[in-house]
């Protein structure tokens, strides 16, 4: 087989999984490039790009789902890399993880359940909430044992999730932002995501920054900036290169996804699904 049949194979197959995730989106609307830094999508609303501060090791084989920085730890959910070919069911092993920042060694891991598809995670108090993609349930694990402590549940898939001081914050893929009750995980409201061109899709995983909410655009490099209270995007994060194409290999699952936030320190790490490193980034106005 051609490298030029190889490419278009695993693109195909992209877009096929990409079907199946989003049913929401069209092949069309799928196969669209997505930038923010186009003529059209910037005005009025600020592009950042940055620089790299350190680089650590990641677990390459991490499909990352969700990830949280805490007490000097990262703590990270893995799905499964999915297979969506003929008679595919079930999904692999989804984990919760503890991970030494400076040498990405798991230090503590739980494995969910296999019908369960492991997606974003947030942490409040002595607790971290887990949330799962198509079973519409969610964990509340003890942070110290990893401990089922309760579920809840949501009428939505779930993607992302974080806390914004006084609520959680959850995505499911679509334009929409859930807001969630810190105790009861209820549901309290909800509120569309837009920029100037309109509603912005493929929310993915969150997290909360200095009083906004950073979403990884599923597919991209790009991290919207959002005031979750109205749904305006203020700003794009370009991360367009961070991880190189060597380094990606000819994985098309291989996205960015993982935003975590050392408050107490002002920094902010990125990584990816099966990405073989994480950045510590600061963020800078593009030229």
């Amino acid at each position: 087989m051609g490298v030029w049949t190889i490419r278009v194979f695993a693109l195909a197959c992209l877009l096929c999984a990409s079907c199946e995730r989003y049913p929401h989106l069209s092949p069309d609307e799928l196969g669209n490039s997505f930038s923010p830094t186009d003529s059209t999508a910037s005005i009025d609303i600020p592009v950042y790009t940055y620089e790299i501060v350190n680089t650590f090791d990641h677990d390459s084989e991490a499909f990352t789902q969700g990830l949280v920085y805490h007490n000097g730890f990262l703590y990270e959910g893995t799905g499964q890399q999915p297979y969506f070919g003929p008679g595919s069911s079930a999904n692999g092993i989804s984990t919760l993880r503890k991970v030494a920042l400076e040498t990405g060694e798991v230090i503590q891991s739980l494995q969910l359940d296999r019908p369960y598809f492991g997606e974003g995670i947030a942490i409040l108090g002595d607790e971290i909430v887990q949330l799962t993609w198509r079973s519409q349930i969610g964990f509340v694990y003890d942070l110290t044992t990893f401990q089922l402590k309760r579920e809840f549940v949501y009428t939505s898939e779930g993607w992302g999730i974080t806390h914004d001081g006084a609520r959680f914050v959850m995505s499911d893929g679509t334009s929409t932002l859930y807001l969630r009750d810190s105790q009861s995980l209820n549901e309290a409201a909800r509120v569309d995501v837009r920029d100037n061109r309109g509603l912005v899709f493929r929310l993915n995983e969150l997290e909360f920054i200095k009083g906004e909410v950073w979403a990884n655009i599923w597919g991209t490099d790009q991290i919207a900036r959002i005031n979750a209270l109205t749904g305006r995007v203020v700003g794009w994060v370009d991360l367009t290169g961070i991880l190189p194409a060597e380094d990606r290999g000819d994985e098309p699952d291989a996205v960015m996804n993982g935003i975590a936030y050392d408050a107490e320190n002002d920094r902010i790490f990125v990584t990816g699904k099966l990405w073989p490193k994480l950045f510590e980034i600061r963020v800078i106005p593009k030229d």
